[in-house]
């Protein structure tokens, strides 16, 4: 007998089944539907020989045992029914998920932006270095891959030569005043390969040179050495490229130090991280040039007016870390608001345009042993956002108040016209955290529901997950209409693709999507993606 017509009945038989109760809005379903539901899938399942099935229904079957009389909500189901509704998505994709599975991303792996504007390459590259286990963005548009360059800082970069508006020798040039204070190994490709193109890209910075078509095998060797050069180079290096002061690194190494002597002395020290207000609009309205000038002469004012005793350390981005040895929080506070004030009233020209810059800082003392290095952080975190939240330019300690620090927010929306892809996404998201942040989900199933809901007009940072295809109108249409709104700049967006849709992937790049991932997609890779653009948001 041919079981597998049988299977695939019983699983679509479930899968409508979970539709119509996912769909459900403010009905709810019976405890004695559920049990009926999930004692059916158990029985044919073990005939079916579907051992993970059988187990899955088994093992919410006993969970019941309690539930005789409960009427179950439609956030209930998503809950409790997730195990097999995971099992659905698996079995309906086998085929494609059994090779994605091969190779899963972890939230340490390195980042590759490739920029080409033929799209086929594109999509051949990032599939191919992705099995590798490494993160792919990609972008046909120069203008918008060099902000996604400067936002993203990736590990290596792909550039081809032959661009629409400017060529890739205009963009390198444009990156490389960024590419001389951070390595980042850069690789040009084009169909051209003269002696005269190679000698420009390797006068220009280029590392590396492959003409078209590519030799992926020793094209993936070579990226592969690339990445690991970066990863030496970044291990040795204790100083900040670009604002010449100690790096992440080295603050992590002495922080160390510090806690060990403190179990030591006891004596307290003072740990405050400090944050250039609105330094986004910084970038989008004078450029990341700019913008790079503006954290270099921060980071050395700080350097100049802090005592000996204390060190400045960049954190990240536009943030660092002052530690302040033997120090209270009141006598911190009272050093950083001095910093506050004569920052304040340096003035910046661009253009014959004039503006001054401001800065917050929370801080945090160390005076208990139980304290680990990373819950300083996070505290000192938690006062620097109840410094923005309190108005900015000011520098807070909740340590020395009563105050519940307002954390900041930011909306998800998921418009897939599939139950199944919007509970898992949502089950998904619903698991990530991020420090100092409210995150609020919202799932469509459409792209109007979407686009007139009040959680896609909110003045907040948007991250939109969007379906290719859908009815009614497509993501495409959608992106568009997202592109056209006064709070466009406040989107992440992230496509979701057909394998085979290079038309759908062509469009959705040139709309101005932040990324995209094909159907069927690993949901452990997809959340590792996800992180990863969210930590941008913040």
């Amino acid at each position: 007998m041919d079981l597998q017509k049988y299977k695939n009945h019983l699983f679509q038989t479930i899968k409508n089944k979970l539709t119509e109760w996912l769909s459900l809005k403010a009905e709810t379903v019976l405890a004695e539907e559920l049990y009926r539901f999930l004692h059916s899938i158990k029985g044919t399942s073990g005939t079916l020989q579907l051992d993970d099935l059988m187990q899955t229904s088994s093992e919410l079957l006993s969970k019941l045992e309690n539930e005789e009389k409960k009427k179950w909500t439609e956030i209930e189901l998503n809950n409790f029914l997730y195990p097999l509704i995971k099992l659905i998505y698996q079995y309906e994709n086998s085929g494609n998920l059994a090779s994605l599975n091969n190779k899963v991303l972890n939230s340490k792996a390195p980042l590759i932006q490739i920029i080409d504007d033929d799209v086929s390459m594109l999509i051949l590259l990032k599939d191919v270095l992705e099995t590798k286990g490494w993160m792919v963005i990609t972008n046909t548009n120069p203008e918008s891959a060099v902000k996604q360059y400067f936002e993203m800082k990736p590990d290596c970069l792909i550039l081809d030569i032959q661009l629409p508006q400017k060529d890739g020798f205009q963009v390198l040039q444009e990156i490389q005043h960024d590419s001389e204070k951070y390595f980042i190994p850069t690789i040009m490709i084009s169909i051209k390969n003269n002696k005269e193109t190679r000698i420009k890209a390797y006068q220009l910075g280029a590392d590396d040179f492959f003409k078209k078509p590519i030799d992926i095998e020793e094209f993936v060797v070579k990226v592969d050495r690339h990445l690991q050069r970066k990863k030496i180079f970044d291990q040795f290096v204790l100083i900040d490229e670009l604002t010449q002061v100690y790096n992440r690194k080295f603050l992590m190494d002495n922080l160390q130090r510090f806690f060990l002597d403190f179990k030591r002395t006891k004596d307290p020290f003072s740990i405050s991280i400090i944050d250039i207000d609105f330094f986004k609009n910084i970038n989008d309205t004078y450029g990341h040039l700019m913008g790079d000038h503006v954290l270099k002469d921060f980071a050395q004012y700080i350097k100049r007016n802090i005592r000996s005793s204390d060190t400045i350390y960049r954190y990240g981005g536009e943030e660092f870390v002052i530690v302040f040895p033997n120090t209270t929080s009141k006598d911190a506070k009272r050093y950083i608001n001095r910093l506050i004030k004569g920052f304040s009233q340096i003035e910046y020209t661009y253009k014959e345009m004039c503006f001054t810059v401001t800065f917050s800082a929370g801080i945090y003392t160390v005076n208990d042993e139980s304290v680990t290095i990373m819950d300083a952080l996070k505290e000192a975190d938690s006062s620097l956002y109840e410094a923005k939240h309190l108005g900015r330019s000011r520098v807070e300690c909740l340590q020395m108040t009563s105050n519940v620090y307002q954390k900041g927010t930011l909306n998800i929306s998921v418009v897939d016209d599939d139950t199944i892809i919007r509970t898992l996404l949502n089950q998904m998201l619903e698991s990530i955290t991020i420090d100092n942040i409210n995150i609020n989900i919202k799932l469509f199933e459409n792209g109007p529901s979407f686009l007139n809901s009040e959680h896609a007009k909110e003045d907040v940072n948007h991250f939109l997950i969007l379906d290719g295809v859908m009815p009614v109108m497509d993501g495409l249409e959608v992106l568009q209409k997202v592109k056209q709104e006064k709070n466009a700049h406040r989107y992440k967006i992230l496509m979701l693709t057909g394998r085979k849709s290079q038309d759908e992937i062509e469009r959705a790049l040139r709309l101005g999507a932040d990324d995209y991932v094909t159907k069927p997609f690993n949901v452990t890779d997809l959340q590792v993606r996800i992180e990863r653009i969210l930590n941008m948001l913040k």
